[in-house]
């Protein structure tokens, strides 16, 4: 429980933070005051502008004055937030930012550096391990497998080897290469360029693959030879004797590539997402034989701590890691490992100049006196650790865990552990919603953690959608009453309890129950058929059956880490993927089609994730497109926005091209481009801005002198559509657009389910990388529901949909969602909003719970009937959301579907 109740909460005890014209993005001159000490809530709509004064104006100036303090070469190396637009802010004490990363982060990375818990490890395995007889000394980084010191030198730290078969490149060798036997070479005419060389070469492409001299085959697949012949398109083997004989004009020469050498480079270097997940399928990948998935040199996996090596304890859940440390931690090293009579070893390597006045440890008896207190001072750092991450439920994971595979809220409570870990005193810590990613069960935690860190003598602000957090808060900010151009106002700032009378804040219904407390009464829809999966082994999930139905939603519940993600956003995905014949991966650029799942296995250091052990066994024939809208970004550079990615701009686009004036002047649609030199600024190529680098603080990005921020050349700007220009048109909000553009059906029809989606207040021309992971996952939503009207037969699968919406946007959200349904279509959702699952017609509950203890289908069936499972820990939180209504009894466990 908090400190003090939010009820008795009195700012007179504590510091305020005074803010005065804060003016940065849609916020409207605003003045308030937040008190210090306290965990201080920010609410609103999406889009309102809670971020824009908590992270864009107090962060951003707690991070400047303390910038001002540092030498200057040193900000050179750290990211600055910028300047905010504020005319002043008072008693502003310095601050750390904990936002949701959604980059692609290195697969090198892991749980273990993101917490810097590897680093101590290291040590203690250097200053403190069992070392064998004879071992020479090692260092730190001799146990890291991202150095040159440490890497296995067979897998170069990767933990796993690849290699390319004639069985990965050649599924079916009964056909023939025209047929593209040789499925690992590239499509459309870079395959037939490939084809019509071997033609040139006098190699039949018509004969079966198998039935091909194995010399020949394996020349093709895996000869690094690459000459270059004449190609005549088209021409069969006897076509291209006679027209080089006759010297006839080839077509063009064509320079022949094997398929392994064209594999290993495109995945090398290629720059596509798309690319490397294609070649990607056709490379066989093994753990290394040498350190057998542990990434490290053998050297180093014969030093042993509580008896286990440093790749092995690395693979442990903290929960046992944690076990594992108390004896060292408590001054007793040396339980579980099998201690020699003699010293540790006595020949060492040469030490390094860097090194010469470190303490040589190693030559100490394995129980001597030096060891014992080193491993006591290095074990107990690292127990408080990793007993900080447990405490925010993320006991299940291990230490090798790869970043990729995490959350984005699994990872901002990494980074809150270590914060804990920290004891820093009177900091602002600036938090982007905590709570995403958790379900209710582990809110507990987190709030726990939250107000650890206030009693420590700091002070939180939390941007949060979560109710839960809202009504344990000692202080609430407001931000509204809508979003965009109609929000940036502070509605209210104080204690919870006074929010009730806000009449213009649409906080206020949710959070005291006057919306969404009861959701109203629907029968569940019936299923259409059944997708079943058998089989299903995948990080925790071991021979897991499912079974969703069709025309149906779905909620996929259960703990942090239980193995709903496993399930759904891995297995169900690349299964459905597979049979429909389908790479599950799209370049982020590229539509919602069916993106990459960003998922590897578990500890996997490698790009490339295992395949799904399981099947499909029933069901599939129903399913004829299958699409996945996650909260990747739409676009990786600000050239790409709302309105390219949703194409209505192309409808634009042509409006203004069949103008009189532009017809006049011959313009076409690509003249209205801001990617195209004909019709875009010479002087900022389109982007709008400048960029002023000032070496030793923040760039400053001015609008550009030519075009002042158009984005267009003079002439382009004088077309107008009635009466707007094409960047005026890139300036209007989604709402304005759709009064603009009311008479334009193709226009209209994106516009129209973009507003309806609760995105009114974005602008058309607002660039891909100022939009949240929300934003773009409702665009991407968006962009799928203005198709025409399907006649059902798509899954859609949507991981965490509701993270960054308030509960205000969940509500239409859920309208959107319904409708995919009733057109008969089928939806899944991984979900934790309680709302979203009572709204569904069947539940999924995963658990009981993370990692080794998930994993389960504990309970399924409609909500109703979950809500009254006694073994399931989403039972109770749903039971509240549905208000108590009546059940027929919970299917649970291995049930049979009907």
């Amino acid at each position: 429980m908090p400190a003090t109740s939010p009820d008795d909460f009195s700012p007179s005890q504590h510091g305020m933070v005074r803010v005065r014209g804060a003016r940065e993005h849609n916020l409207k001159d605003v003045d308030v005051d937040i008190p210090r000490d306290a965990l201080v809530v920010f609410t609103g709509v999406s889009g309102s502008g809670k971020s824009s004064l908590a992270f864009g104006t107090l962060f951003a100036e707690a991070q400047r004055r303390y910038l001002e303090s540092v030498a200057p070469y040193a900000r050179r190396l750290i990211v600055q937030a910028g300047v905010p637009k504020v005319d002043s802010i008072d008693g502003l004490p310095p601050a750390v930012a904990l936002q949701q990363q959604r980059g692609t982060p290195s697969t090198r990375s892991s749980v273990g550096s993101v917490t810097a818990i590897s680093s101590p490890l290291r040590m203690l395995y250097s200053r403190a391990g069992h070392y064998p007889d004879g071992q020479p000394m090692l260092y730190a980084e001799d146990f890291s497998p991202n150095t040159p010191q440490g890497a296995c030198p067979h897998c170069h730290g990767q933990g796993r080897v690849y290699e390319v078969t004639e069985q990965s490149m050649v599924p079916d060798d009964t056909l023939t290469i025209r047929e593209r036997a040789v499925a690992a070479w590239p499509l459309a005419w870079q395959g037939q360029n490939l084809r019509d060389i071997l033609t040139t070469l006098g190699h039949d492409v018509d004969v079966p693959w198998r039935k091909l001299p194995k010399k020949l085959r394996d020349w093709i697949l895996f000869t690094d030879e690459q000459p270059t012949v004449p190609v005549y398109a088209g021409f069969s083997v006897a076509e291209v004797k006679d027209a080089i004989r006759r010297k006839l004009t080839p077509s063009y020469m064509g320079t022949f590539t094997g398929a392994r050498r064209h594999v290993l480079h495109t995945f090398a270097h290629s720059q596509s997402a798309l690319m490397k997940k294609r070649v990607a399928q056709y490379m066989v990948g093994t753990l290394c034989p040498v350190c057998r998935g542990k990434r490290l040199k053998p050297e180093a996996l014969t030093v042993t701590f509580a008896g286990h090596d440093i790749g092995s304890l690395s693979q442990l859940p903290l929960t046992a890691l944690a076990e594992l440390l108390r004896p060292a931690a408590d001054g007793r090293l040396g339980e579980g490992d099998p201690a020699p009579d003699a010293p540790a070893g006595r020949a060492r390597r040469k030490r390094p100049a860097a090194h010469a006045a470190a303490p040589d440890v190693h030559r100490t008896p394995w129980l001597s006196e030096e060891k014992v207190i080193a491993a006591q001072r290095l074990a107990g750092d690292l127990r408080k650790r990793v007993l900080a991450l447990i405490e925010l439920g993320l006991g299940y994971l291990s230490l090798d865990r790869s970043t990729p595979t995490l959350s984005p809220g699994e990872l901002q409570r990494l980074r809150l552990a270590s914060q804990l870990s920290s004891q820093l005193f009177g900091v602002v810590y600036v938090l982007d919603e905590p709570s995403a990613g958790l379900h209710p069960a582990d809110g507990e935690a987190l709030l726990a953690a939250l107000q650890g860190l206030k009693a420590a003598g700091n002070s939180l602000f939390v941007v949060e959608h979560d109710v839960a957090t809202m009504r344990r808060a000692d202080w609430l900010v407001d931000v509204g009453p809508a979003a965009g151009e109609q929000g940036g106002e502070v509605l209210y700032s104080g204690p919870p309890a006074g929010l009730a009378q806000v009449q213009r804040s649409q906080t206020r219904h949710y959070l005291f129950g006057e919306a969404g407390a009861a959701l109203p009464a629907r029968a569940p829809r019936t299923a259409q058929g059944w997708l079943r999966l058998e089989g299903i082994t995948r990080n925790n999930l071991q021979g897991l059956d499912a079974a969703f139905p069709l025309a149906c939603m779905t909620a996929v519940t259960g703990v942090s880490g239980s193995g709903k993600s496993s399930l759904v956003s891995q297995a169900l995905l690349e299964l459905v993927a597979a049979h429909l014949g389908r790479p599950l991966a799209a370049d982020e650029d590229e539509g919602v089609a069916v993106p990459d799942d960003g998922e590897a296995a578990a500890g996997d250091a490698s790009p490339l994730g295992g395949p799904v052990a399981g099947r499909i066994a029933a069901g599939s024939e129903h399913i004829r497109r299958l699409v996945q809208v996650d909260q990747k970004p739409i676009g990786r550079t600000p050239r790409s926005n709302l309105a390219t990615y949703t194409g209505l701009f192309d409808g634009v686009r042509k409006l203004f091209a069949a103008t009189p004036a532009a017809r006049k002047r011959r313009y076409d649609a690509g003249r209205f481009s801001f990617n195209v030199a004909k019709g875009r600024c010479a002087t900022c190529e389109g982007e709008g801005f400048v960029s002023v680098e000032l070496l030793f603080m923040p760039s400053v990005y001015s609008p550009c002198p030519a075009c002042h921020g158009a984005r267009y050349n003079t002439e382009t700007l004088e077309i107008r559509w009635n009466g707007l220009s094409i960047a005026e048109v890139l300036g209007l909000t989604v709402d304005a657009a759709c009064d603009a553009f009311a008479q334009e059906p193709q226009v209209l029809r994106p516009l129209a389910v973009l507003r309806d989606i609760g995105l009114g207040y974005l602008r058309l021309g607002q660039p891909a990388t100022e939009l949240s992971g929300g934003e773009a996952q409702r665009i991407k939503l968006a962009t799928e529901l203005q198709r025409p009207t399907q006649r059902g037969g798509t899954l859609y699968v949507l991981d965490e949909p509701t993270t960054g919406l308030h509960p205000a946007d969940v509500d239409r959200l859920l309208v959107q969602l319904d409708g995919l349904v009733a057109a008969g279509n089928t939806v899944v959702v991984v979900e934790h909003e309680m709302r979203v699952v009572a709204a569904c017609d069947w539940v999924m509950d995963i658990g009981p719970g993370a990692g080794e203890e998930g994993g389960r289908i504990v309970a399924q069936g409609t909500p109703a009937q979950v809500a009254q499972s006694r073994g399931s820990r989403t039972a109770p939180y749903l039971a509240r959301s549905l208000g108590g209504r009546a059940a027929s009894p919970v299917l649970t466990g291995e049930c049979i579907f009907g």
